[in-house]
Formats: structure tokens, sequence, C-alpha cells
């Protein structure tokens, strides 16, 4: 479990990083590819990764990036500088500009005994192997995770407008109570499920929270509890995202044929949970036209409505999932 001292104070501090992060989603996307969680959402995608990486040459690469992103309970925080920060130029320059003392210090966490070959440079702060690390870095985001931001930011951008929502109509409480799925309440402080038992202490710094699309299970936070604190968490994307991407980057949904443009463009959205509003804003229709649409789908067992305090939202059901996969 963590557990996260949190003041009425650091609530009216509180940030929620508003676009995908790069860096993060990097780095998470080399540990899904050691991993075989999330085996229905992800596996398709690893194919496809896998598949890519061989054809570039770049098996070798992404290799040598999952020795320092591993799937266990320490990775370097060095390669996640970002707070959020939407800007892969921007996060590489943070990376390749970290001090050689916090290099050597997090790398010999990371490899207690000694750094595999190449390494050693690297936490020694060495510039041409920072150059090295950074292009490998920008090589893989091309090929693991530059081809699916559309699906990414739809996640993340359904994501901000529930926040948003709630941050407008209940305030800074409404916003901490928006993330209830994932932060729990203990007297003075928050707790999330986590790996192993940890507290952080904000001491008077802002909390960011940061949506991740390759997270998954659980929250993650940086490892030096001096650092500015993190917490990014899982945005859960249902099974056959990257079918439904292609579908519909070619602007094919062929549920449409079935129900109309609309309503499927409806039932896309609704992967994520939305209130009438969010929809409506988010498809360009007026709110009686997207609560009439979700009304229908709803009668249908296509999409289910459930009240969180003073807000409706609509989700897509498994039989949604079904129809709109062609998986009936």
């Amino acid at each position: 479990m963590l557990r996260i001292d949190f003041t009425a104070e650091d609530l009216n501090r509180l940030r929620v990083a508003g676009e995908p992060d790069p860096l993060w989603e990097t780095v998470l996307s080399l540990m899904r590819l050691q991993d075989r969680g999330a085996s229905l959402v992800f596996d398709p995608w690893r194919r496809e990764v896998r598949a890519a990486l061989a054809r570039k040459g770049l098996t070798s690469t992404a290799t040598a990036l999952m020795l320092l992103a591993r799937r266990a309970a320490y990775f370097p925080d060095f390669l996640t500088p970002g707070q959020g920060v939407a800007d892969l130029e921007v996060g590489i320059d943070l990376v390749l500009g970290t001090p050689r003392r916090r290099l050597t210090h997090e790398l010999s966490k990371l490899f207690p005994k000694a750094p595999p070959p190449g390494f050693r440079r690297l936490g020694e702060g060495d510039p041409r192997a920072l150059e090295l690390l950074g292009e490998a870095l920008i090589r893989y985001y091309a090929v693991a995770v530059e081809p699916y931001l559309p699906a990414i930011r739809a996640a993340v951008a359904a994501d901000r407008s529930v926040r948003a929502e709630a941050a407008l109509s209940s305030g800074p409480q409404g916003l901490l109570e928006s993330y209830r799925t994932v932060l729990g309440r203990e007297e003075e402080a928050l707790v999330t499920d986590y790996p192993f038992h940890r507290a952080l202490l904000l001491d008077g710094r802002p909390l960011t929270i940061v949506p991740a699309f390759f997270c998954i299970r659980t929250p993650v936070t940086l490892a030096d509890p001096h650092l500015d604190p993190v917490l990014v968490h899982p945005l859960h994307p249902a099974p056959g995202w990257l079918a439904r991407s292609r579908r519909e980057a070619s602007g094919q949904l062929p549920v449409a044929q079935l129900i109309g443009p609309t309503r499927a463009m409806v039932l896309d959205a609704l992967e994520y949970p939305h209130t009438t509003t969010a929809l409506a804003e988010l498809l360009q229709l007026t709110p009686p036209t997207a609560s009439r649409h979700a009304t229908v789908l709803r009668e249908a067992g296509l999409v289910e409505s459930r009240r969180q305090g003073n807000r409706v939202f609509h989700r897509r059901t498994q039989l949604g999932d079904a129809l709109l996969n062609g998986a009936l």
C-alpha cells in the first residue's frame, strides 16, 4: 500500500496533467513488453510493436532500454523527469541534463553489483553515453508509442473531461473525490494499492497526478521521496482498442450501418465514462441530442448509466463492446 500524507492545504495544490507524458508512456510501455499483464488489452499491441522493432533493427535497442526500465520494484527516476510534460524533446533534454551524482546513485541502486557493459559510462555521466540513451528513447518511442497516440490522447482526454467536470461542479474536493477508484482516504492520508508498503510525505509540495495509458493494475510513483511528488495512475483501455483505433483512423465503424453514424460515434466514445455534457462537448453535439442517443443505447443494453454524487456517467457495456468489435 502507498500512503500519502494529505491535508486540506494539499488539496488546493493538487495538479492534474492534461496531456500524455511521453517519457512515462515510453518507460511503462517498455515494462508492458516484458510482461503478459492485461493480455486482452495489450497483446495485439505487443505483437505489432515487437514485429515493428524487428523490421527496423531496434530489437537490441529495446532490449537495452528494458535493462533500465525493468518491470521490477525499482527503476531510475531520471528516466521520467516530467510531471505531465507533453513534449518529448523537452523530456529528453531533462534526461540528458541529469546530474552525474544522481546518475551514479540511481544506477548503483539498479545495478548494485556491477552495471552491464555499456552502462558504466552512463553512470559516470559520459556525454556520449547520455546522447546514445536519448537517441534510443526517441527511436523506441517512434515505434512503440507515437503510432498509438490517437488512442492514448483519446483516453487521456476522456479522463481529463471527468476530472474537469468534477472540479467545476464540486471544486477541489470534487476533483479528489473523482479519483476514489484510485485513491482511498485514511484519516489525514490518501491510500492506494502498491506493490509494497510505502509512505510519501508531501511537505507542502504539490502532488501531480498523471494519467497513463500503459500503466496497469496499480499507480506508480517516483522512488526518490525528495523529488517533486508524482502519482501515475492507469487509464484502463478496453480490449479491442487497437482495432478500433485503426478503424477510426480509416473512418470506418461497421456498426454505423446498423445503428447510424452518430449513435456509432456515441457508442465508440463511451469506452470511457462520460457525463451527457462531456459527451456532447466531445462529439460536438447538443446536450439533448447526446442525451437522446445515450438513452436509446442504454435501453438497448449497449450502455449503462451510473450516478456518482450529483452526476450521471454513461459507459459502454460488454454487449456494447461486442457489437462495436463485431464479436456478437
